[in-house]
């Protein structure tokens, strides 16, 4: 069986688990999770780096930093996991879904400023396969209605747009680290990157259950009292541990990737059009967090993915549209016509690609691919 993921695995996780076990100090913000944040200021440049449990605890984490209310809305795509519209409805805000380009799956810019209303908050770009969103014409649009912009980066580590980092563009960005991303931190696990430096002292507050221990911790404070609402956003030390491996072979792990993806570009473009292949705009780098192909319809999705199962190989299709299922229709709408977010993701399905793929297992792949388009 040639799985869709493996969890990377670069050999210090073992060592560095150990070190965080051996120091008795295992609840977070110990010396790993010092370390991981530190790593991600410095190489993604943003004002403050937070480890989470989770980027969907990240999302929550930047939906109370912003204060969303009761009746605000907040703009994104409909072709997103739950979480990125969980984390505002759950502070009461509709979402309001609007349509994506069909080249990248990304949010489409030139939609967003006719679904602002009054009561719109925040836009929230969502990094689909770790391709970059448009996000000078996003961050124009919020300078112009004074929004905010949370950018779900989950897909988006080590991705850059126009030599920025997917994730410290816009006032806040959210990173995962579940086993299924290009780093881990032992299966679940986050980031909250503050791009903002107003903002840094209150999310402090609030990924510690809403007090200052942070400043009491730091010697700010001679003790450390409940100041707002918040909630438990720490991972645990041998999270951090795990993570920390990772970070430290990041580029090893990105240059492997893109290796990977660049050999399936290079095989599929002999044998599918553009517009069926994964479209990287120019001045993006991204990460190879993904690799998909369209297929013609919904019912060939189905026979390819049964196909590709006789050969033992995973080709799972990603997200059903947020705005389709009964909790998008209860808190969300859709603004504008559906023009690619339904059509679009009933024909996409993922291939395997992960750190420590063998040529072997990538060739069978491209073989299986080969022989279904053939056979049609």
């Amino acid at each position: 069986m040639i799985p869709f993921n493996i969890p990377p695995k670069t050999g210090n996780e073992l060592n560095y688990i150990e070190q965080a076990i051996q120091s008795d100090k295992l609840c977070g913000d110990g010396q790993f999770s010092k370390k991981c944040e530190a790593w991600i200021e410095e190489n993604f440049n943003t004002a403050k780096a937070l480890l989470t449990p989770s980027c969907t605890a990240a999302l929550e984490l930047a939906a109370i930093l912003i204060d969303i209310k009761e009746g605000d809305e907040v703009i994104m795509p409909s072709y997103t996991f739950v979480s990125t519209a969980n984390a505002f409805v759950l502070r009461g805000a509709k979402v309001i879904f609007i349509d994506v380009r069909p080249d990248t799956m990304n949010i489409d810019e030139s939609l967003i400023e006719a679904a602002i209303t009054s009561k719109t908050r925040a836009i929230v770009p969502v990094h689909y396969a770790g391709v970059a969103c448009e996000m000078d014409t996003i961050l124009a649009i919020a300078e112009k209605h004074e929004l905010w912009v949370i950018e779900d980066a989950a897909q988006g580590v080590m991705s850059t747009y126009k030599g920025r980092a997917l994730g410290a563009i816009g006032h806040i960005g959210c990173y995962s680290f579940h086993e299924t991303k290009n780093y881990s931190s032992g299966g679940e696990g986050g980031a909250i990157l503050i791009n903002d430096p107003k903002l840094v002292a209150r999310a402090e507050i609030i990924r510690e259950k809403g007090t200052n221990r942070s400043q009491f911790l730091h010697g700010i404070v001679d003790k450390y009292t409940w100041q707002d609402i918040g909630s438990s956003f720490l991972p645990s030390e041998l999270q951090a541990a795990y993570l920390f491996a990772q970070l430290e072979s990041a580029s090893t792990i990105n240059e492997f990737r893109l290796a990977l993806w660049n050999n399936y570009y290079t095989e599929f473009s002999k044998l599918l059009q553009p517009e069926q292949l994964p479209h990287i705009p120019n001045d993006l780098k991204h990460n190879a967090h993904m690799f998909y192909i369209k297929l013609a319809s919904s019912e060939e999705r189905v026979r390819f993915i049964s196909f590709m199962k006789e050969y033992n190989i995973v080709t799972p299709f990603h997200y059903i549209p947020l705005h389709s299922s009964p909790a998008g229709k209860q808190f969300g709408e859709f603004i504008g016509d559906d023009h690619y977010t339904t059509k679009e993701s009933a024909k996409l399905v993922r291939l395997p690609i992960y750190f420590g793929m063998t040529d072997d297992e990538q060739q069978s792949v491209v073989k299986a691919v080969r022989m279904f388009f053939l056979k049609r």
